[in-house]
């Protein structure tokens, strides 16, 4: 299979391609192309303005079924759910299971789109899309976009990430995406499913370039989304039409009025950690406890050590394999370092029966990995990595929220008012869940990280006689 440029809608071969694997190339586009497309943004905008916000709802809601059952175009063939399950798992070593559930989560937002952009916008209806005023609380509001183009460079570990920048389009917002090296089919998937569904083909871009090419696209583009390290975070810190989704390190708090039933919350822990096989930024990376943390410690490790590889195919898989063999030693060989320093230890060496690195199924895997730190300031007990792994760190009640850093995610195990109020107010904080609920846990009315509304849209003060704008 080789998979082409698509051009705002138009496919496109290049003379630099890039192997994949023994069955996949793709073409790779250079920046000046990325920069000369982007002249013609005007037009795929223009197409879009031409449709109303509400038929182009429609359109996501019948690609949602196309993106899920469909056969769909993918480069010079046609790919099935089934072809899509199993190209992506080979790329990206991602189990069958974790594809599928990838899938779904993308075909509930792209399904759920009203719901979706009602979170974004706070109720406001589609027609804001389409006249840029309207009436809320009796009071005539008036948004404008603030670009004609958004870039979006994505990551391998987690398709469904793709679900945060496809609500650009019932936006009216065109969309130029940089495919993850490892993942270059789901955001085509979803582009062939919209325009199948009636989006106009020159509101989509696909690029997949090199990283001078994903710059120019984010540098380029009136606004960008990208996703990555710390590292990343710090490269477009300047760039201020450039969103950055980082490290989540995403935290459970447990508070002093819960902490004693700890053992019913230990499934939730589990989920937080393990689900999606730890790839994703809402994977708990923390938990925090009051008191019991060498008892919890070790009934947690327990349970995460029962997470085994398994093949890619097997029903049951949990765990990812690491496409770069490499990285998977260099993280492991990182936590092992980091461990020869006083004041954390790993709490599921005594329950895994083995090392952490494993290799099986002709694949590399590293097994969950619950590290238990005296130390709070010990480098890892805040750290994120890509496979199910968290620290466990004993503190006050009282002294949680001054250690917890920027968090992605909080869940907090309580009911105490006081603290509730002061979890709330907490400017580290980006998404919060009050009770005992998994951090992975999306509501789609409760956007986790960032407004994509916000992001592209402006409102603007005004006044005077609207009635013949409205």
């Amino acid at each position: 299979m080789q998979i082409p440029i698509l051009r705002l809608g138009e496919t496109y071969e290049s003379a630099d391609l890039v192997k994949l694997n023994e069955n996949l190339t793709t073409h790779t586009a250079n920046p000046g192309l990325i920069r000369r497309d982007l002249l013609r943004i005007n037009e795929s905008k223009a197409a879009l303005d031409a449709i109303p916000a509400e038929t182009l709802a429609d359109y996501c809601e019948k690609a949602a079924e196309l993106f899920i059952n469909a056969e769909l175009p993918c480069g010079d063939s046609m790919q099935g759910p089934d072809d899509y399950v199993e190209s992506l798992s080979a790329l990206t070593r991602l189990p069958h299971t974790l594809v599928k559930m990838n899938m779904s989560k993308i075909h509930a937002a792209m399904s759920q789109i009203r719901i979706v952009i009602g979170g974004l916008t706070r109720g406001m209806p589609l027609e804001i899309f389409d006249k840029g005023i309207t009436s809320v609380g009796g009071l005539e509001v008036n948004y404008y976009p603030t670009t004609s183009s958004l870039g979006v460079s994505l990551p391998s570990n987690a398709p469904a990430v793709n679900s945060l920048w496809l609500p650009a389009l019932v936006m009216k917002i065109p969309v130029l995406l940089k495919p993850g090296r490892e993942d270059p089919f789901t955001p085509l998937r979803i582009a062939q499913a919209m325009i199948k569904a009636g989006f106009p083909k020159e509101a989509f871009g696909y690029y997949p370039t090199t990283h001078e090419g994903g710059d120019t696209l984010l540098t380029s583009c009136g606004a960008g989304i990208s996703f990555g390290s710390d590292v990343t975070v710090r490269k477009y810190a300047p760039f201020k039409n450039i969103q950055v989704h980082g490290t989540g390190r995403s935290k459970i708090l447990i508070g002093e009025d819960y902490i004693d039933r700890w053992e019913e919350f230990l499934d939730v822990l589990v989920t937080s950690i393990s689900a999606n096989g730890g790839r994703s930024c809402i994977n708990t990376s923390a938990i925090l406890v009051p008191s019991h943390c060498k008892e919890i410690a070790e009934a947690l490790a327990a349970k995460l050590a029962e997470i085994k590889p398994l093949a890619r195919d097997d029903s049951d898989a949990l765990l990812c394999g690491f496409a770069n063999t490499s990285l998977a030693e260099g993280i492991d060989g990182m936590i092992d370092d980091l461990l020869k320093e006083e004041g954390a230890r790993d709490a599921t060496a005594d329950h895994r029966g083995g090392g952490r690195r494993v290799e099986a199924f002709d694949q590399t895997y590293l097994c969950p990995t619950l590290v238990a730190c005296d130390d709070k300031d010990h480098q890892l007990a805040n750290t994120e990595f890509m496979f199910p792994y968290a620290s466990i760190v004993e503190m006050p009640q009282s002294e949680m929220l001054a250690n917890i850093g920027e968090t992605l995610v909080v869940s907090a195990f309580t009911e105490n008012k006081d603290w509730i109020q002061d979890l709330m107010l907490s400017p580290d904080i980006e998404r919060l869940n009050i009770g005992p609920f998994p951090t992975n846990r999306v509501q789609w009315e409760q956007p986790h990280e960032g407004n994509l509304f916000e992001f592209l849209y402006r409102r603007r003060a005004i006044q005077g006689d609207l009635s013949v704008a409205v």
